[in-house]
C-alpha cells in the first residue's frame, strides 16, 4: 500500500537521546505521543536518556557464579564439613 493511499501520516517529531557511550539515536514520535525518558541505545543496548550531559549509568552485570558458589555463600565451612562427611560415611558404607 502506498503512502497516498494510507492517507496523511500523523505529525511528527525527532527526539536526540544520548547513552553512556555517547551515541545519540533519534526516533520519531507523533507529535502528541508522550515521550518516553529513556530509550535503548542500538548502537550498544544501554538505556539512553534525553539529557546528554546526564546520561543513565549502564546496567550492572553480575558475573556468572556456579552452583558451588551460591552454596558457599549458604554453608560456613564447619557445615560444609560435616554435610560432606555425612556423604561420604553414606557411600563407604553402601556394598
Amino acid at each position: 500500500m502506498g503512502e497516498a493511499e494510507r492517507g496523511e501520516t500523523a505529525p511528527r517529531q525527532r527526539i536526540s537521546f544520548w547513552c553512556a557511550n555517547a551515541h545519540e539515536t533519534r526516533p520519531s514520535f507523533a507529535a502528541d505521543a508522550a515521550i518516553p525518558d529513556t530509550w535503548d541505545c542500538p548502537s550498544c543496548g544501554f538505556p539512553a536518556g534525553r539529557d546528554r550531559d546526564n546520561t543513565p549509568a549502564p546496567p550492572r552485570t553480575e558475573p556468572y557464579k556456579t552452583h558451588l558458589a551460591y552454596v558457599r555463600e549458604r554453608r560456613n565451612e564447619k557445615d560444609g564439613e560435616a554435610i560432606l562427611a555425612e556423604a561420604l560415611a553414606k557411600l563407604r558404607g553402601a556394598p
